[in-house]
C-alpha cells in the first residue's frame, strides 16, 4: 500500500469550487470532489504554521500547552514511526519554516526530504544592498518583505517558481517508486499562503477593475482599504489558487498514468483558511478564530472503500490524520494520539466524535459541535496566568530569549510526556482575547458569523463540552484559571463571560 498526502498551506475553503466557489478556475479540485470524498466539516485545530504541523505528526492538540514550536523529544511522529516500521517516508516542500529554528526538528523524522527555496521572506538570495521594492500598500515593510522581494527576482518564470519544484520533486518521487510498496509521499506546498506572487497567465482568469500601487501581501490588521482593493486582494489570491490547482491537477494525472488509484491513498488538506476582508480583516492570528480561517476543506480517497463522489458530515480534524495514515498502513498507533482513524467515516460517514477544538496559544479556546461555535476568551484583562510548557524553547526563528528564560520552573510531567517535566515558562501570546470578548454563533441561522448570541443554555452545554477537551487534553491549570473555567468541571453561573463580554464582543466586531 502507498499513501500521498498534499498539503496546502492557508487554502480557502469557500474559493473551491465543491465548496461553493464556482467563480474560481480549479478544475482539478472539482475533479477531485468526484474521485475522492469530500468532508464538508473538518476544523483545523492549533494555528498557525508549525502548531498544527506538530498536531499532523503526534495526533494531539498543540495549542493549549504551547505555542510555536519544534517536535518534543517525547512527541510521537507518524512519519518516523511509519519509518520504523518498514514504510519509506519522504518530504517534498517549500514551506520554509521547516529549515527555521522554530521548526528544526520535523523534517528529519522522514527517511527523505527536498526542499525548494524561495518563498515568501526565506533567507535565500544575499543582496548587500538591495534595489529598492516598487510602490506598494503593504504597511509592514519588514526585513522579510524586502527579502521576498529580492526572491522574486530569481523567479522568472512558472517553472523556477518553489511551487513548481516542490510539485515536480513529488512527481519524480511517484515515477521513480510507482512499482514500489509501503511508503508515504508527503507534497507540502506553502502556497496559496500570502504573499500571493504568481505568473500572469492565472492573474489573467481574473480580471477586474484595479490601477493602484502594487499589493498582493495583506498586513496582518483589520482592512482599511476601499473595496476595489479588498476585491484586487481576492482576484491576487485565487490567481495563486489557480495555479495550487494546475499542479494538483499533475499529480492526478500520474495517479490516471500509472494506475496508482488501485492501491495508494491520496489526501488534499491544509492547516488554515484566511481572511481576504471578511468580517473586516485581512488575514489571521490576532482576531477570532472565524470559520473562515478554521473550517478547512479535506478530500480523501481510500484505495480500500474506493468511495468516490461522495460528502461526509463527520467532525473530523488533523489530529486524525496521523492514526488514519497509520491505520491504512497497519501500524499500531501510540496511546498519546488523540484522534481517531478515519476508515468508517470514508466508508459510512461513521461518527467520531461530538465536538472539536480550535485555538491558538494564549487567544481564545474555541469550541464547535458543527452547530454551534464558542469562542472562550480570558476572564480579566491581563490575560493570565499562561505558560509555555517545553523542553525546545524557540520561537519562529529564534530560541527564547534570555530575559524569557530567567524565571524557568519545572513542571510535573503531562499525560503525554512519558514522565518526561517540561519547562514552564512564562508566555508572550501574539494577542490578547479579552478586548473581543467571549463570542457564541449559530451557523445554522448565522453562517457568516456576524450576529453573535447570548444564550445561558447553551452557552452551558458549549462550556462542557469544552472542558470535556480540555481535560482529555490534559490542559494546564493556568489555562482553567485564565479562561476562569472550574477545573472540577462543576459549571455554575459565575463561569458564564457571554453576557459580562457582550458589549465588548459587539464593539470589537
Amino acid at each position: 500500500m502507498k499513501a500521498i498526502m498534499i498539503l496546502f498551506d492557508t487554502l480557502n475553503r469557500r474559493f473551491l469550487p465543491p465548496y461553493g466557489g464556482e467563480w474560481v478556475h480549479a478544475p482539478n479540485f472539482r475533479r477531485l470532489a468526484q474521485q475522492a470524498v469530500t468532508f464538508d466539516n473538518c476544523y483545523a485545530a492549533s494555528m498557525p504554521c508549525m502548531p498544527a504541523r506538530r498536531e499532523l505528526h503526534t495526533g494531539r492538540y498543540n495549542f493549549l500547552h504551547r505555542s510555536w514550536g519544534p517536535l518534543e523529544p517525547f512527541d510521537d511522529s507518524m512519519p518516523e514511526i511509519l519509518k520504523n516500521n518498514g514504510v519509506y517516508t519522504h518530504l517534498v516542500s517549500d514551506h520554509h519554516h521547516y529549515w527555521e529554528d522554530g521548526g528544526a526538528t520535523y523534517h528529519g523524522r522522514y527517511n527523505t526530504w527536498e526542499f525548494s527555496r524561495g518563498q515568501e521572506g526565506d533567507a535565500w538570495k544575499a543582496h548587500v544592498v538591495p534595489d529598492p521594492p516598487p510602490d506598494d500598500l503593504k504597511q509592514d515593510k519588514s526585513p522579510t518583505w524586502k527579502q521576498d522581494w529580492i526572491n522574486r527576482a530569481y523567479m522568472p518564470g512558472e517553472a523556477d517558481q518553489p511551487q513548481s519544484q516542490t510539485f515536480a520533486n513529488g512527481l519524480q518521487f511517484m515515477h521513480t517508486n510507482h512499482q514500489a510498496d509501503n511508503w508515504f509521499l508527503q507534497i507540502e506546498e506553502f502556497d496559496p499562503h500570502e504573499p500571493f506572487f504568481t505568473q500572469q497567465k492565472y492573474k489573467d482568469l481574473y480580471p477586474h477593475d484595479y490601477d493602484g500601487p502594487h499589493f498582493d501581501w495583506p498586513d496582518y490588521t483589520r482592512v482599511n482599504q476601499p473595496p476595489e482593493v479588498v476585491e484586487h486582494m481576492r482576484m491576487q489570491y485565487a490567481a495563486l489558487l489557480s495555479m495550487c490547482d494546475h499542479n494538483l491537477g499533475k499529480v492526478l494525472d500520474v495517479m490516471d498514468e500509472l494506475d496508482m488509484w488501485r492501491d495508494t491513498m491520496l489526501i488534499v488538506c491544509t492547516d488554515h483558511g484566511y481572511l481576504l476582508g471578511e468580517h473586516d480583516w485581512w488575514a489571521k492570528n490576532i482576531q477570532p478564530w472565524y470559520n473562515e480561517t478554521v473550517h478547512t476543506p479535506l478530500y480523501i480517497w481510500d484505495p480500500r472503500s474506493r468511495q468516490q463522489g461522495e460528502r461526509r458530515d463527520s467532525l473530523v480534524q488533523m489530529i486524525d490524520f496521523a492514526p488514519t495514515l497509520l491505520e491504512f498502513f497497519g501500524v499500531e498507533r501510540p496511546s498519546d494520539m488523540q484522534g481517531a482513524p478515519l476508515k468508517e467515516t470514508i466508508t459510512h460517514d461513521g461518527p467520531l466524535r461530538e465536538a472539536v477544538l480550535f485555538g491558538a496559544h494564549g487567544g481564545h479556546v474555541n469550541v464547535t459541535d458543527g452547530r454551534f461555535v464558542y469562542m472562550r476568551a480570558c476572564k480579566t484583562p491581563e490575560n493570565s496566568p499562561l505558560y509555555e510548557y517545553t523542553l525546545m524553547p524557540t520561537h519562529m526563528r529564534g530560541h527564547f530569549g534570555v530575559e524569557e528564560l530567567q524565571d524557568i520552573r519545572l513542571a510535573e510531567p503531562f499525560s503525554f510526556t512519558k514522565g518526561c517535566r517540561t519547562m514552564q515558562i512564562g508566555a508572550r501570546p501574539w494577542f490578547n482575547p479579552f478586548k473581543l470578548g467571549s463570542l457564541l454563533f449559530d451557523l445554522k441561522n448565522d453562517p457568516a458569523q456576524e450576529k453573535p448570541i447570548v444564550d445561558e443554555t447553551i452557552e452551558r452545554r458549549m462550556i462542557r463540552l469544552l472542558l470535556d477537551l480540555m481535560q482529555a487534553n490534559d490542559a494546564p491549570p493556568d489555562q482553567y484559571e485564565r479562561l476562569g473555567l472550574p477545573i472540577d468541571g462543576r459549571i455554575t453561573r459565575e463561569h458564564l463571560l457571554l453576557a459580562a463580554q457582550y458589549e465588548a464582543a459587539i464593539s470589537a466586531l
